[in-house]
């Protein structure tokens, strides 16, 4: 999807058209859930934290400005609810234990769904796993987001320089592996 595509599709959400919703949750499921995984590391809680995903960018659809950049400005939002998501499940482990017994049911229905879309992106994930939590998202979002090395330094807020070596250096890493 290009960002005329999404700016078409942002303006019809803007009017209440759910249709707008479904183009960009069919073109960017994957990449969302890709993006979340690699900062949460748990699959039940991705895949959580993509359905919110998508519901926050419905509810933040006045505040899209087009031609924005619409890949950068949902991996920002994407990478930052799941940044809040560890620091605040940090803090909820320091403080008490919850049983996850019926939550993991529950999420066993979404999870089998979610993966038959993400399954494509299966080995990829599980390879670039193996590597460091910033060489992780670079790869996420080079690869599997197609976004630049310029659009990544802005989200990772790092010098574009060091993204383009954490990539390379990944690259290496990941063919010395066997990838």
């Amino acid at each position: 999807m290009n960002n005329r595509e999404f700016d078409r599709c942002m303006r019809r959400m803007q009017k209440g058209d759910k249709t707008g919703l479904k183009e960009i949750y069919e073109a960017y499921i994957s990449y969302i859930y890709a993006v979340i995984r690699g900062v949460v590391k748990n699959k039940e809680n991705a895949e959580d934290l993509t359905a919110e995903f998508f519901i926050k960018l419905w509810n933040m659809a006045d505040q899209y400005k087009a031609g924005s950049g619409h890949k950068t400005w949902m991996t920002v939002i994407a990478r930052n609810m799941a940044i809040d998501f560890m620091r605040k499940a940090g803090r909820e482990q320091l403080t008490e234990e919850v049983p996850e017994a019926s939550a993991a049911d529950t999420a066993a229905g979404i999870a089998d769904s979610m993966e038959n879309e993400v399954v494509g992106r299966m080995n990829f994930r599980e390879t670039v796993e193996k590597l460091p939590e910033t060489e992780r998202q670079i790869m996420t979002m080079k690869l599997a987001g197609q976004m630049t090395f310029k659009e990544i330094a802005e989200v990772l807020g790092i010098p574009m320089g060091t993204v383009t070596w954490k990539y390379q250096n990944s690259l290496e890493k990941l063919r010395r592996v066997g990838v």
